[in-house]
């Protein structure tokens, strides 16, 4: 029986109901350094963690002067002498970030997969086919461009440009997204929101722990499709674990491309889809496992799971969480025969990231940046592994990188994610 469906839909409408809220990455570490009142490049961060997380003191506006400078994941210097007021994101987590930080105003460009915030489609369209078009970039005439990791070879053309472009390094984790959180908010003047927005996600990630500490954890997959699949070593990976699910694809890296066998062998209880009717329990080898026989599935928002920002790991990790608490209780009701309850629909927006996060990725639906902020069609965040453990299949190298972008693309996958 689908209760799967039912908790999903339920689940959907708890998240929506509690509202959204509004790192060390892989690569070179974001240094900053400024010439105002004083230096800093933010908030302490503390380690995130089954007993809860410490976030330092706020930092305040005031703190975060100009002139500023930062170093990127590329090595290159960023100099900017005053507050940005013309903000161009190639990709989508980016932008979901600025607009948690209040700054959207001052976003003058968005990739197509950040149209699902509110008002984006005001602003210019800086997709091209393929990642960013430098010409539209230009024309948005920015003081500040942010770059996922994916979008690499956007970055040269831009500077060429003389446009003063930030590159972000591959999110790998809830850390890594909170460090980026912190970094534009610096970049942009806004220290203290950024800080009160990682106090907020941590809080989430403890809330979800806890509310999980006393039920079995499920063992669970997110199908991008084609095979491909979110293993170790992404920002996915670790909100499904603070969801309270274990991974069976962790012993991956990145985001590989399994055999049927190995997802057979795997045989996770529940499924992460994007589509609310969840076509891929239908497909094989997902039907044969035991999420697909018993219908367990729990539908994700396409956007908040593909996109390493923090509403994505508030949003994801709420649902999620919820969703394996309903099913152990709807585990238990069946076997009595009791009704397994009817979800809510709320079918998640699948949204297209786009900004060069991958796509998102999940299920068969499209993802958006998911690799990462790296995302991979965006570029997802996921970080750019090879993944090859033993992995029966190709790896997919991760959402920064084009091979994989092109992959998961193929199947649909790649306009969500970071």
């Amino acid at each position: 029986m689908r209760d799967s469906f039912a908790i999903a839909m339920a689940v959907l409408v708890t998240t929506a109901l509690l509202g959204g809220v509004a790192g060390t990455a892989a690569g070179a570490q974001p240094t900053i350094s400024t010439d105002g009142p004083t230096a800093g490049a933010g908030p302490a961060v503390g380690a995130v963690g089954a007993t809860g997380t410490g976030v330092g003191p706020a930092q305040t506006d005031d703190a975060c002067g100009f002139p500023v400078e930062v170093t990127d994941a590329t090595g290159e210097t960023i100099t900017l002498n005053e507050r940005p007021d013309r903000i161009t994101t190639l990709n989508p987590s980016a932008a979901q970030t600025l607009w948690e930080l209040g700054e959207q105003d001052r976003v003058v460009g968005v990739s197509q997969f950040a149209f699902y915030l509110d008002g984006a489609e005001e602003r210019a369209n800086v997709s091209a086919e393929f990642g960013a078009s430098v010409e539209r970039v230009v024309d948005t005439e920015p003081d500040l461009v942010l770059a996922p990791n994916s979008s690499a070879a956007d970055v040269e053309p831009l500077r060429e440009q003389g446009l003063t472009v930030y590159h972000f390094a591959a999110a790998t984790d809830i850390d890594d997204i909170a460090e980026k959180t912190e970094t534009i908010g610096r970049l942009v003047g806004a220290c203290e929101a950024a800080a009160e927005t990682n106090e907020e996600m941590y809080d989430a990630v403890d809330a979800a722990e806890n509310r999980t500490a006393d039920v079995d954890r499920p063992a669970a997959l997110y199908p991008l499709g084609g095979g491909y699949v979110a293993a170790n070593n992404t920002f996915i990976d670790a909100i499904m674990n603070a969801g309270g699910v274990d991974n069976v694809a962790a012993e991956y890296e990145a985001y590989p491309q399994l055999s049927d066998e190995v997802i057979l062998e795997s045989n996770p209880e529940l499924i992460l889809v994007t589509d609310p009717e969840a076509p891929i329990l239908e497909q094989e080898p997902y039907a044969s496992t035991t999420a697909g026989a018993e219908g367990n599935y729990v539908v994700m928002n396409v956007n908040y799971l593909n996109q390493p920002a923090p509403r994505s790991v508030i949003e994801s990790t709420t649902t999620l969480s919820n969703a394996v608490v309903e099913l152990q209780a709807n585990g238990s009701e069946s076997t009595d025969g009791a009704d397994d309850g009817s979800a809510d629909d709320g079918s998640a927006d699948d949204g297209s990231a786009e900004d060069g996060d991958s796509s998102d990725g999940g299920d068969t639906s499209e993802g958006g940046d998911t690799t990462d902020d790296g995302s991979s069609s965006d570029g997802g965040d996921g970080s750019e592994g090879d993944g090859s453990t033993g992995n029966t299949g190709d790896s997919a190298p991760g959402f920064g990188v084009v091979a994989a972008a092109l992959a998961l693309l193929a199947t649909g996958l790649l306009a969500r994610r970071d």
